[in-house]
């Protein structure tokens, strides 16, 4: 997938919208402090499991969508700014 989107943001332009819910409101619905939502909506955090199984309570989506989400974000920004070079393991062929 090139550049996925953060998972926050799908919340914050699609979600938040659809349901007219303002970030204090929905962050109450969530029992989370505004700022802990913000962040996450605005793509500063992560979506954790905690958040991920709020979400699924919330939402009727599937927790495990949430942090597969959240994973193909984190995997694309890794790949895009690791600059480490590692060499692969040659083995044996008789030890496999």
């Amino acid at each position: 997938m090139h550049n996925p989107p953060h998972p926050g943001l799908t919340i914050r332009d699609d979600i938040l919208p659809e349901l007219n819910l303002s970030v204090g409101a929905a962050a109450e619905c969530l029992g989370l402090h505004r700022t802990t939502f913000s962040r996450i909506i605005n793509g500063r955090s992560s979506i954790t499991p905690d958040f991920a199984i709020r979400l699924s309570q919330w939402l009727d989506i599937d927790a495990e969508q949430w942090l597969r989400l959240q994973l193909q974000f984190d995997l694309w920004n890794a790949r895009k700014t690791c600059k480490v070079k590692i060499r692969r393991l040659k083995v044996n062929k008789s030890l496999t």
